[in-house]
């Protein structure tokens, strides 16, 4: 009889052994392989040793905070992570995003959805990228795809890991005008529609971070009022 191969692999960062078990049940029977850690430290052991397809990461972790795991795996690995906590809030869903996670996911989420998130990230993470070239440089703004390293006129500019995703979805879409619900998939991952405003204020954010010596009307990202926003390509 042939082996039937699991979809990915998936590690579960989460203290409460009950949760842990469930969810690994419910990914397994899915067809997952799946990996738990219930501390910050194991987590991150457990990372190196495994390289996962997906992580789901839960807040409350011991030792290691689940905001710490979430900055030290960013700071190694690009791999999708969805945060899997009972804080249901807008900060720290806003937070998670910000500072790299891939999804949110409150625990009363049904496991019909878990399973749904979970291949959405695999799928995202095996898609071919729209630009395979490493680097983008119009003479103004230079991105290193590799590195992950953004300079304007020669000077580096830190980003957050959200306005990083946010400048690479302008940049390899130059001179198109990509609306507010594209960008809300691209960058944040989200169908749903999401707040009204949040794809203007980390427009503003990463606007700001960009100019440099620049003017304000010279900010290569253009509003087009009714329609989104445009990267106007210097080269």
């Amino acid at each position: 009889m042939p082996t039937t191969l699991p979809h990915g692999t998936v590690l579960v960062m989460e203290d409460s052994q009950p949760v842990r078990d469930l969810v690994s049940t419910i990914l397994a029977r899915a067809g997952y392989r799946v990996e738990g850690a219930n501390d910050g430290e194991s987590a991150l052991a457990s990372f190196t040793h495994m390289r996962p397809d997906v992580v789901l990461l839960d807040v409350n972790l011991p030792g290691l905070s689940g905001w710490e795991v979430l900055t030290r795996l960013r700071e190694r690995s690009g791999v999708p992570i969805a945060m899997v906590t009972g804080l249901g809030d807008d900060a720290s869903k806003v937070r998670a995003l910000n500072n790299g996670a891939d999804d949110y996911l409150v625990k009363s989420t049904s496991p019909a959805e878990l399973v749904a998130r979970v291949g959405a990230l695999l799928r995202r993470a095996r898609r071919p990228r729209d630009v395979d070239v490493p680097l983008y440089d119009d003479g103004l703004v230079r991105v290193d795809f590799e590195l992950r390293k953004v300079e304007v006129e020669g000077n580096e500019v830190q980003l957050t890991p959200l306005e990083y995703r946010l400048l690479t979805a302008f940049v390899r879409h130059p001179n198109q005008i990509l609306s507010r619900d594209r960008l809300l998939r691209e960058v944040w991952h989200d169908d749903t529609g999401g707040p009204n405003d949040h794809v203007k204020t980390y427009v503003g954010y990463l606007r700001r971070k960009l100019r440099g010596s620049l003017g304000e009307d010279d900010a290569p990202i253009e509003t087009v009022r009714g329609f989104g926003y445009r990267w106007r390509n210097a080269a």
